[in-house]
């Protein structure tokens, strides 16, 4: 080997060495470069960043704080409901959804809520295994999983003529401004009767307000089936079929009477509505232990069709009115504590509930009644009645009104027995047939100021 030869190796030597040296050198300043713009910009994140407002989802049932004219919206969007795994409703609502989606079905037009339902069927009876799903709900839970793809059942006591007028100061044709339908069951002839000597009773009923004009009134009593699997009870049938022939007011359909199987009553009796008396300017759904100003009820509504009146006069076209009112609960989240009344398992459900009104007592307009039951043939059925009217509400892009008169969760205990503290009420629950009484003789004379 020459002496070029060797030198050359030499500077090859130099300048491998030099090179493991910058990069010794350069590495560490690379790493503190970066470790430097990572520093930064968390702390530019840090400073810049804004926490969302901390939001108080109410628990339900409980009081309502909402005060405003009109219920809010849910702060994030009720419908975009993520296909949660195990949340049973969700997965079929999404799989219904899907189906009457436009622009995903395919073959053209479907054969409506009728396939969806009978595709629902299945996958209630298929999905993940039932008997892991199932095995800790609560009975009534079960029950109405199980039923729930079932919308229709026959009427057992009918009374298509209600809403004829029936009295000699009105013509026979005249519909009813206001139709009661109450909540109610087999067992509770002593509610039905104070509702029907108090603030429930059929005819013309004044307005409480100086001139108000009040208007025909018709009550109808909703009712399922007595049934032997919700309790030790004596067979009632026959005084309920004496009730019915003397007061004419009873509608029952035969589905067993339970809590979880209320919205059936939401849905055949929006049925019912349009067949019987699609003519009621407005509807009342509530229970058989509440207590209404049916007259100040009355000057409210007239009111709201006034207000209504001026705005579709000055229209060419013929505007339906979209009222709903209520006491409005918005932003709720389902009650997860096993022991309680409106139980709702993670397992069944998950997401936070639209605005709905308490199921106490709400008023709509008769006008709705049709687009509910449309829409509702696109709604899941969920197990408390009050929520699943707001999820139809919500499908329709409207929203319940709050009023502070419709008092879902009572009086103060301090004002209850006092008359004066009634003035500004329309709705408050719960009162017993024996307060009821009361309380309807104390208001028939304007109570003293507190």
């Amino acid at each position: 080997m020459n002496e070029d030869d060797n030198s050359h190796d030499d500077a090859m030597a130099r300048c491998r060495c030099n090179g493991r040296l910058l990069c010794m050198c350069l590495l560490p300043c690379m790493m503190t470069f970066h470790l430097f713009i990572y520093v930064m910009v968390s702390v530019f994140v840090t400073v810049s960043y804004t926490p969302p407002p901390i939001v108080v989802h109410y628990v339900a049932p409980g009081a309502s704080a909402n005060t405003s004219a009109l219920a809010s919206h849910p702060l994030g969007p009720f419908w975009n409901l993520r296909l949660e795994e195990g949340a049973l409703w969700n997965r079929l609502q999404h799989a219904w959804d899907r189906q009457n989606n436009p622009i995903l079905r395919r073959g053209g037009k479907m054969s409506g809520a009728t396939g969806a339902r009978k595709n629902c069927t299945s996958f209630v009876r298929l999905a993940d295994t039932p008997d892991d799903l199932l095995r800790d709900l609560p009975e009534q839970m079960r029950a109405f999983i199980w039923s729930m793809h079932r919308r229709e059942y026959p009427l057992l006591i009918d009374r298509p003529g209600t809403c004829g007028a029936n009295n000699a100061s009105v013509g026979p044709d005249t519909p009813p401004m206001l139709l009661m339908a109450i909540k109610s069951q087999v067992g509770n002839f002593e509610n039905r009767q104070a509702i029907r000597e108090t603030w429930g009773r059929s005819g013309l009923v004044r307005g409480e307000a100086a001139g108000g004009k009040g208007g025909l009134v018709r009550t109808v009593f909703l009712l399922g089936r007595q049934d032997a699997a919700t309790g030790p009870h004596p067979d009632l049938g026959s005084l309920l079929e004496l009730e019915s022939q003397q007061h004419e007011d009873i509608l029952q359909w035969d589905f067993m009477d339970t809590f979880f199987n209320l919205t059936l009553k939401d849905l055949l009796v929006w049925r019912w509505v349009q067949t019987s008396c699609p003519g009621a300017l407005f509807v009342f759904k509530g229970d058989d232990d509440v207590f209404v100003r049916t007259g100040a009820l009355l000057d409210y509504l007239h009111g709201r069709w006034e207000e209504h009146s001026a705005v579709r006069n000055g229209s060419d076209d013929d505007v339906p009115m979209e009222l709903i009112v209520g006491d409005v609960i918005s932003n709720a989240r389902p009650n997860r504590e096993p022991a309680a009344k409106y139980y709702i398992p993670e397992s069944f459900y998950k997401g936070v509930y639209p605005p709905y009104a308490g199921g106490g007592g709400v008023v709509y307009s008769g006008s709705l009644v049709a687009r509910l039951r449309e829409v509702s043939e696109r709604v899941q059925l969920f197990p408390i009645d009050d929520v699943y009217l707001g999820m139809c509400l919500h499908r329709l892009g409207l929203s319940p009104v709050h009023h502070q008169g419709f008092l879902t969760f009572d009086l103060p205990e301090s004002e209850r027995d006092k008359s004066c503290a009634y003035r500004s009420v329309l709705l408050v629950h719960k009162r017993s047939p024996k307060e009821m009484l009361t309380l309807w003789k104390q208001l028939q004379t304007p109570p003293p100021p507190c």
